[in-house]
């Protein structure tokens, strides 16, 4: 797989999804996927570094209501639930356990595959 073909706003959720973890962990990006639980699947090297949390305290741990709560609103969480199908890029600022930072995210969902994901570009 040659990855340096994939950036934040051209790799399709297809592939992101049947990407290795080491995959993952080589894109310049943040990967956080979850299944329709909202536990997390998938955490990436880059978003582990970014946020300053390790992945193994965020696997299987409901994402919007422990990971990352500042997302846990109508503009990201509830998109999820009121849209099978989403491939959209929301600025937006984070806030928890940091300073205020200023980031796009990249919310994807299709029907037919189980994880959704949201890509963090800082």
């Amino acid at each position: 797989m040659v990855l340096e073909q994939y950036s934040f706003d051209n790799v399709a959720l297809p592939e992101l999804d049947t990407m290795r973890v080491e995959d993952h962990d080589t894109l310049p990006f943040g990967v956080v996927g979850f299944n329709a639980d909202t536990l997390v699947q998938v955490y990436n090297a880059t978003e582990a570094r970014m946020s300053g949390l390790d992945p193994a305290t965020v696997m299987g741990v409901p994402f919007f209501d422990a990971v990352a709560q500042c997302m846990n609103n109508f503009m990201v969480a509830q998109r999820f639930e009121d849209e099978p199908e989403i491939d959209d890029i929301v600025p937006y600022v984070l806030t928890l356990r940091m300073r205020p930072t200023r980031v796009r995210l990249r919310l994807l969902a299709a029907p037919g595959i189980a994880r959704r994901y949201i890509l963090i570009e800082r």
